[in-house]
């Protein structure tokens, strides 16, 4: 480590002592050959005295002690930055450096201290008391109730009761209702939707207007429903935009998790721009949601439809699902509220639609297939309803109406399968008018169509006797042929009860 030459190695091997040059000359200050010449002591470099090596090995281990404690010092400063906590050592780096640069330090400091600030504010996990205060009182549970019907091998037919939870959120009010957005697949297919506010009343809650190719929906509260007690705890949300979202900024979920009541989770923006494809259990139909929010807080069953706020409380997604595959943790999703604002605005002003007994019921009068994804992409179709067949006496007959038109939407909301239109047709009496979206083919693909239809009772779509039961079989086999083959199933028939082209609103 040190050469030949070097004064701590070789300190025995010194020709000369420098006891008496150290005892006058204790700093240093003189090199031995100045202080010699000038008479400095009594002998000289070519004669040292008696006893002199001790002295000589005394002042040399002093110094090398001098070195050996100020290299510990070093080291052991290091050892201890090490295992000091980060916050102790930027107090000691602070301390020092405020020693050396006053008021640069102050100044820096104060910079710190405000960013520390601004990023408490936006930590997912730091104390989120303050915005759930905030939140919850805008926060609903949501129970349904509904009706399934199941075919066995010999086409009987039997229904039974379901039952579900979820989430919403109170999104604005009118002079007669609070009016609150959910997801569309909590509340399709139902038979009575009830509301639970933040201090636990529970009110009925009607159809406002929904979309399921954007999975969302609007229902209504009425005002005269709702205890006074219960108007003094809820709050309207405050809506955030989530285009200004960032991956890696914080949020909040609330919901009614697993239908016990409200909950939180926290946690981060994973992603922006994801898409999911979710299966109907009671259809087996896909849909696929696109432009979601990814988040790793944690949504379960029943947080669908709630918020997903930002770090001040505000509503930036409504909550949709989670991956239900068990090989993946921490990715929930959330529709961005920026991208639904218009559509909910669209649904709020709908007209407020309980569920119409089947004596009063509006009906079309046609039969058709399902255009899924899968099947757009196949028969290069839009996504929606395919018409097969328009039925003698019902009200498609006496309207504009056309065999091989699709239908995309109702009444201005996206539909995209039998069943969807069916659940709406339930909401709408016999002699309502109605205005149906359609895309007809023509010599340069698809066109947009809009057709007004009176809507009529069931009994318009009875057929009296076989012979016409027979023509009307006839009349579906020619107008199948037009239909890209594989969309129409070979075993397919036309009678009312479990049928696999059913009358719309049975």
């Amino acid at each position: 480590m040190y050469e030949s030459n070097d004064t701590y190695s070789n300190f025995n091997n010194f020709p000369y002592d420098s006891s008496a040059k150290q005892s006058a000359d204790p700093y240093n200050t003189v090199s031995d050959e100045t202080y010699y010449s000038a008479g400095g002591g009594t002998g000289t470099p070519e004669e040292p005295k008696k006893g002199s090596g001790l002295a000589k090995k005394l002042g040399t281990a002093a110094a090398c002690a001098l070195v050996f404690g100020a290299v510990a010092g070093v080291t052991m400063g290091t050892v201890s930055r090490a295992v000091m906590p980060k916050n102790a050592v930027a107090k000691a780096e602070s301390s020092v450096a405020a020693e050396m640069v006053p008021s640069v330090t102050k100044t820096a400091t104060k910079e710190v201290a405000a960013s520390s600030a601004a990023g408490s504010s936006e930590g997912a996990t730091l104390d989120v008391s303050a915005i759930v205060e905030k939140a919850m009182p805008s926060v609903v549970a949501i129970d349904v109730k509904g009706e399934q019907k199941v075919s066995d091998i010999f086409g009987r037919t039997a229904s039974y009761q379901t039952s579900g939870a979820g989430s919403g959120i109170i999104i604005g009010e009118n002079e007669e209702e609070y009016l609150i957005v959910t997801n569309n697949h909590v509340i399709e297919n139902t038979t009575s939707v009830k509301v639970q506010f933040i201090d636990g009343k529970s009110v009925d809650a009607e159809m406002k207007g929904t979309d399921a190719g954007k999975d969302v929906a609007v229902i209504a509260v009425k005002k005269s429903d709702v205890p006074e007690e219960t108007k003094s705890k809820i709050a309207i949300a405050e809506i955030g935009s989530s285009d200004d979202l960032k991956v890696g900024q914080g949020v909040v979920a609330i919901g009614n998790a697993l239908g016990y009541g409200q909950s939180v989770t926290v946690g981060y923006v994973s992603a922006k721009g994801r898409s999911i494809t979710a299966q109907d259990s009671s259809t087996g139909e896909s849909t696929t949601v696109e432009n979601l929010l990814q988040t790793d807080a944690a949504i379960n069953p029943g947080n669908s439809g709630g918020a997903l706020l930002n770090m001040q409380g505000q509503v930036i997604g409504i909550n949709e699902s989670k991956s239900v595959d068990t090989k993946v943790e921490g990715m929930g999703y959330a529709i961005p509220i920026s991208s639904v604002t218009e559509l909910i605005n669209t649904l709020s002003l709908q007209k407020t639609r309980g569920t119409v007994d089947e004596a009063n019921r509006g009906y079309i009068g046609f039969q058709g297939q399902n255009v899924d994804n899968e099947a757009a992409k196949k028969f290069n179709m839009p996504v929606g309803i395919f018409v097969y067949k328009i039925l003698d006496g019902g009200a498609a007959a006496e309207s504009e109406l056309q065999e091989n038109d699709i239908i995309t939407k109702f009444e201005g909301q996206s539909v995209s399968s039998i069943e969807e239109l069916k659940d709406k047709l339930t909401r709408y009496e016999q002699g309502e008018t109605v205005t149906l979206t359609v895309k007809r083919p023509g010599n340069k693909g698809y066109e947009e169509k809009e057709i007004s239809i009176t809507l009529k009772g069931q009994s318009s779509l009875k057929r009296t006797n076989a012979d016409d039961k027979e023509e009307s079989r006839d009349k579906e086999a020619e107008s199948q042929e037009n239909l890209p083959k594989g969309i129409i199933p070979e075993n397919g028939d036309d009678s009312e009860e479990g049928s696999l082209f059913p009358f719309f609103g049975q």
